[in-house]
Order: C-alpha cells, then structure tokens, then sequence
C-alpha cells in the first residue's frame, strides 16, 4: 500500500476526520479509517450505533484489531458480552473454531480463531457481527462461519463505515460509506 498524498473528509455526528488514500491495488485506492486510539471517533459511534442494536441479540462478534474499541464500547454500553475474533492463534488459546479467509489489506489467505473460551459465549446464541469498515465481506463470511460453527445464529451486521458500491450493504447496519477511487 502507498499513500497518495489525498484525504477523504468524514464526519460521524457532529466529528469530522481526514481519512489518508492509499493505492492497495493498481488503479484502486481507497481511504483508510483507523479508530485506533481515537476515543472521540469510538464513543460518538457508539452513541449512534448502540440503539440499533437488534434487540434479539445475545452476544457481539469483533475482529482484531482496528475494531476491537467499538466491540468492547458497544459491549460496555449495550449490555451485550463480546467475543474477539483473533487473527492470529497465540499458544494459550485451545480448542478454537477456525476458518480461512482472504484479507483485502495482505490479499492472502488469513485464518480466523475463536478462543475456546469464548465458545460458550456464542454457542447457541444470537450474534451481531461487528467491524470497523466493511470492505470485500470477507471478514463477515469468515465470522458469519465461525457463529455457524457454534451452532449460533447472525442476527446483525454492523459497521462504522461500508466501503464500495452501497448497494451491496444494504443489510448492514452502518453510519455511512467510503467509495472506491479508480483514478
């Protein structure tokens, strides 16, 4: 990936960020939103997402890492546990659900792990599925896979931000879109 020297402006209640563009394929750049460390950002989508929340759901699926604020402020304010859906499989971690993806930011495939520990949270019961910014829905599928693996049911997408043609997302619940730029 290379940043371009652009930025695309988005706002998110009443906040506004300068997302950098970066070239992650040829002719194909796209703005890059990273909630990381930006405790205004986290909160202020919380406060807009949190009462969407589909009233059925039993427990919050979030991928590491960029989205893992939003999961646990979501958690923290819904009431809801949230399970971590780790990209990497560290030695603590026994009897894990696992499933392959492919990663729009490595473009490789990429494995997916629910901790042992965490099956109970999502066994049986109904899951939102939550993430940063929805790309390609690779991640979704992978973790849509994991819930169905614990015998669970999807619920709920839910994101900060969608990204490509809108369209395609209709059934996600998200504060707004980020395009795709061909230039």
């Amino acid at each position: 990936m290379s940043f371009d020297s652009r930025t695309y402006t988005v706002q998110i209640g009443a906040i506004t960020r300068d997302l950098p563009i970066f070239a992650v394929a040829p002719n194909v750049k796209i703005a890059i939103f990273n909630m990381l460390g930006d405790t205004e950002i986290v909160e202020k989508s919380v406060d807009l997402l949190v009462s969407r929340v589909p009233a059925s759901a039993q427990v919050i699926l979030v991928p590491e890492v960029k989205a893992v604020p939003l999961g646990h402020a979501l958690s923290v304010r819904s009431g809801l546990p949230y399970v971590v859906v780790r990209k990497f499989r560290k030695p603590y971690m026994v009897n894990c659900l696992e499933t392959e993806v492919i990663s729009i930011t490595t473009g490789a495939p990429q494995t997916l792990y629910i901790d042992g520990k965490d099956r109970a949270l999502i066994q049986d019961k109904k899951a939102l599925l939550v993430d940063d910014v929805i790309s390609t829905g690779s991640t979704l599928r992978g973790m849509r896979k994991l819930v169905a693996a614990a015998n669970g049911q999807v619920v709920g997408e839910m994101a900060v931000f969608t990204e490509g043609e809108e369209g395609q997302w209709s059934d996600v619940i998200a504060l707004g879109n980020l395009p795709v730029f061909t230039d």
